[in-house]
């Protein structure tokens, strides 16, 4: 991350003592060329040397001084004038010369950000301050070259896994329908049966496409909330209960501690859509048979809400990325089991949107999520 910090004072001390010096230096050589065509021009040396040249070419000394008189003799001011000029340009263009060398390292250095060179900015060591923001911005950018190749990766990848997980349902259902449509002796139990599985098979299809809808949503739209005051912990318990037939299906036991009145402003159907993926997540991922602890509490204005669970421990590496969109913990599994990679983005979403926060620790086999939220509305009102 590029840092944010003003110059100091004392970055560029080595570059502004160069060019004091440099500066005092062009003064000085100034002040001696100006003194030199003062004792050259009117101290008589330069005259005399005139006048001997022209009395050469003449050969009458008498005619050289007159021409020298009226040629030269008569505009001496101006002539002085116009070498003292001469010798201030010539020395102001090589202080110049000097100075905007600087500029054109710099701009080499940019150039090689922009041609995306591997070799990296040699700058003069008064530049050094310059050369080390240049490389800042060379690895900034690198990262975010590198994000966005993952991210374009984990999109395509999850493009296959979604078609993937979008046809084995429906295939199901398919399946299971022209199944129904031509036996028409089918017993009782297996149509019934049939029908639960094209039923569910069904319902995971609409909650994939619902997924996909809402990560679309939070993209591209402003989304509002329709803040209530409710009882926060009699929604858990509602989320908990509809999660009981999933719980009991592979071992878990639920244990919720939240205090009896627990009320906060909120949005209550897009709050349970973040329970709901943390808890989804949680058994999706935890070691089945085991406990899955949801802690409820207020603190200074806000309610902590934890959901832990027992499983594999997750990698600082992932741990730091679970929330991105397209993002699975494994791969290999299905959207079934593993979840389509949107969940715990949508509740990042969600729960920002609420104007708080989520977090994840993974450790010793104990994976703990934590939402925060305000427990009233935020004086803009809705988001």
């Amino acid at each position: 991350m590029l840092s944010s910090k003003k110059g100091k004072p004392g970055e560029y001390a080595l570059l502004q003592r160069k060019l004091f010096f440099r500066a005092a230096g062009m003064l000085l050589l100034a002040v001696a060329a100006v003194y030199f065509l003062y004792l050259l021009i009117l101290r008589g040396r330069f005259a005399n040397a005139v006048v001997s040249v022209l009395a050469w070419i003449l050969n009458d000394e008498d005619d050289a001084q007159i021409l020298y008189t009226r040629a030269l003799r008569n505009h001496i001011e101006l002539l002085y004038s116009w070498a003292t000029i001469a010798a201030f340009l010539l020395i102001l263009r090589l202080y110049i010369s000097g100075f905007t060398k600087y500029f054109n390292e710099i701009n080499r250095g940019i150039d090689s950000l922009v041609e995306e060179s591997p070799e990296g900015a040699v700058l003069s060591p008064e530049l050094a301050e310059t050369q080390r923001k240049i490389e800042e911005i060379r690895a900034a950018l690198y990262r975010r070259k590198e994000e966005a190749r993952l991210t374009e990766q984990r999109k395509n990848d999850m493009i296959v896994y979604l078609a993937h997980d979008l046809k084995t349902p429906l295939s199901s259902v398919v399946g299971y329908l022209s199944l129904l449509r031509d036996e028409e002796r089918l017993p009782q139990t297996v149509r019934e049966k049939a029908l639960e599985v094209s039923l569910r098979k069904a319902e995971r299809l609409e909650e994939l496409i619902d997924e996909l809808l809402d990560i679309a949503k939070f993209n591209c739209a402003k989304v509002e909330l329709n803040y209530q005051r409710i009882n926060l912990t009699v929604l858990l318990e509602q989320t908990v209960s509809e999660f009981q037939p999933m719980l009991r299906e592979k071992g878990f036991r639920c244990e919720l501690t939240a205090p009896p009145d627990l009320k906060i402003d909120c949005d209550p159907n897009r709050l349970q859509r973040v329970f709901d993926n943390l808890l989804r997540n949680a058994v999706s991922y935890g070691t089945p048979g085991s406990r899955i602890c949801v802690e409820a509490a207020r603190e200074d204005g806000t309610v902590r809400i934890r959901f832990a669970n027992r499983g594999k421990t997750i990698p600082p590496e992932m741990l730091d990325r679970i929330f991105e969109q397209f993002y699975r913990l494994d791969t290999s599994r299905s959207s079934a089991s593993g979840g389509s990679g949107l969940g715990l983005a949508i509740a990042k979403e969600i729960v920002e949107l609420h104007h708080g926060s989520i977090s994840a620790e993974s450790g010793e086999g104990l994976t703990v999520f934590t939402v925060c939220v305000p427990t009233e509305t935020p004086p803009m009102g809705k988001s």
